[in-house]
């Protein structure tokens, strides 16, 4: 058990206890020395300001007074290095998806930069120093649209939005039990059961132009549900798995691929010539044919022919769009 842990165990121990807690039960329930035991104590009394005496016929500890302490203990205390990594953080949602929550944020990233102000560290400095650089995000995404989805997956509640495929010109009110959120590429997907379409969809949160949390609980189906029609495939709007591709790449392109996860993975190998082979399982081919396009000509599709066909009808019309510029 972690030591704050074990603080807050500690805590919540000598409240539930009238009688003073021998000391020989606080390690028995906390899992450490009796060395370990004095120094807690030591620190529960700077936090609570109870003297927390040690009753000598109990051998053991109790609070004078007991305190509230429930903003103290209600989450893990943090040393500089997590406080930076934390802020870390929020600056990389802010560069990825600026104005996203920043309202909700800010008070936090205030309080954290107070912590730390002791090492001279501000904003204006993180900024400088960390540099997040996105491609393919979308321009726009609503805080109000997120803060509502992430509001619903986690209390589990139904949501009601209005979304527009990119697909179709006309928006649709749709009744959703989301299951989670998926960041994908620089991008948020909600995954969730569509109550108009009686199936599980992955929705753009960008495409979502009004969202409003409802009182009814959201459905619920198992991870192995999702994963099947949603996950472990490549693409994020892929649905369930149809097929595997099997790739070869080039010795010098190798190097780069065996280092990196791709969703669906199923199956790679390295080959006696330095090449290498991997299998992905995928539904809809239309993103997997956009990622193996970024590897020509260091990529080879061996099956299934059908895939190796739209690839090869992607080469050509490339070719047409590039014959006879100058």
């Amino acid at each position: 058990m972690a030591n704050d842990e074990r603080l807050i165990a500690l805590h919540r121990l000598l409240v539930g206890q009238r009688a003073p807690v021998s000391t020989a039960r606080i390690q028995e329930r906390l899992g450490c020395s009796r060395a370990t035991v004095m120094r807690l104590i030591a620190e529960l009394r700077d936090i609570s300001g109870d003297p927390i005496p040690y009753d000598r016929f109990a051998q053991g500890f109790a609070y004078r007074q007991p305190p509230d302490l429930k903003g103290e203990l209600s989450s893990p205390w943090l040393g500089d290095a997590e406080l930076r990594a934390l802020l870390a953080i929020r600056q990389q949602l802010e560069q990825t998806q600026p104005g996203l929550l920043a309202e909700l944020l800010a008070p936090l990233e205030r309080r954290l930069i107070q912590l730390l102000s002791p090492d001279g560290l501000c904003q204006e400095e993180l900024g400088r120093r960390i540099r997040l650089l996105s491609v393919g995000r979308a321009k726009r995404l609503a805080a109000n649209g997120f803060a509502a989805c992430a509001e619903a997956v986690l209390r589990r509640r139904r949501l009601r939005v209005r979304y527009r495929s990119r697909t179709q010109e006309e928006s649709l009110e749709r009744e959703l039990s989301p299951f989670r959120l998926v960041f994908y590429r620089d991008n948020w997907y909600l995954d969730a059961w569509c109550h108009l379409r009686e199936g599980s969809r992955r929705f753009a949160v960008d495409r979502i132009a009004e969202a409003r949390l409802l009182t009814a609980d959201a459905v619920e189906l198992p991870d192995s549900h999702l994963d099947e029609q949603l996950g472990e495939v490549f693409g994020i709007f892929s649905g369930a798995a149809r097929s595997t591709a099997v790739l070869r790449f080039s010795a010098l392109r190798a190097r780069w691929v065996a280092d990196e996860v791709w969703p669906g993975q199923r199956h790679a190998r390295w080959l006696e010539d330095g090449r290498y082979e991997l299998k992905v399982a995928y539904g809809d081919p239309t993103e997997l044919v956009m990622e193996i396009m970024k590897y020509v000509p260091e990529v080879e599709v061996l099956h299934p022919p059908e895939l190796r066909q739209a690839v090869t009808e992607r080469l050509q019309a490339a070719l047409k769009n590039f014959s006879g510029v100058s």
